[in-house]
């Protein structure tokens, strides 16, 4: 099933670099997301424990460590994956984003894990795009990648301005 296709003004925007606000709320999304497949998955850990175990049902209590590194580790893959597989995250793909490399194509797996740590890391980073001459957050800058508007399903190629930059 194809999208509809994108309001006339939208279409005007087909390629070119997002900026701060699109992003923040693609990202805020994604958090979302991540935070949505973290619960899941406690509770399916404490359905499997309690068919092992027997009652009483009760959701995994790890150490603040082992939380932390679950949800830094399932963050970074969730952003890896998606960036690398097609270019979006559920969050782009409702604010109309693809992640690209500066030439148009999908980052590649290293690519994209550097950028997903980066974007996890340091999410202020995004906070460098109204700074930059292409919109570039800093994890952009460092992995040669931008955001683009993309609601045609990776026909968008960034423009001029964010290749030549």
């Amino acid at each position: 099933m194809t999208p509809p296709p994108p309001a006339v003004g939208a279409a005007r925007l087909q390629g070119r670099s997002a900026g701060l606000v699109s992003r923040t709320l693609a990202a805020v999304a994604d958090t979302f997301v991540v935070l949505g497949i973290a619960v899941l998955t406690g509770l399916g850990v404490g359905a499997v424990r309690f068919l092992v175990l027997g009652p009483p049902f009760d959701a995994p209590r790890g150490s603040d460590l082992l939380t932390g590194s679950f949800g830094f580790a399932l963050a970074v893959g969730y952003l890896a994956v998606g960036w690398t597989v097609t270019g979006w995250t559920v969050g782009g793909r409702l604010m109309g984003l693809r992640v690209v490399h500066r030439s148009g194509r999908l980052l590649g797996p290293g690519r994209a894990l550097l950028r997903a740590v980066l974007c996890v890391v340091l999410p202020l980073g995004l906070f460098w795009a109204p700074l930059s001459r292409r919109d570039a957050s800093v994890a952009d800058l460092v992995v040669r990648s931008a955001v683009v508007h993309d609601w045609y399903g990776g026909r968008a190629r960034p423009d001029r301005a964010v290749r030549g930059s």
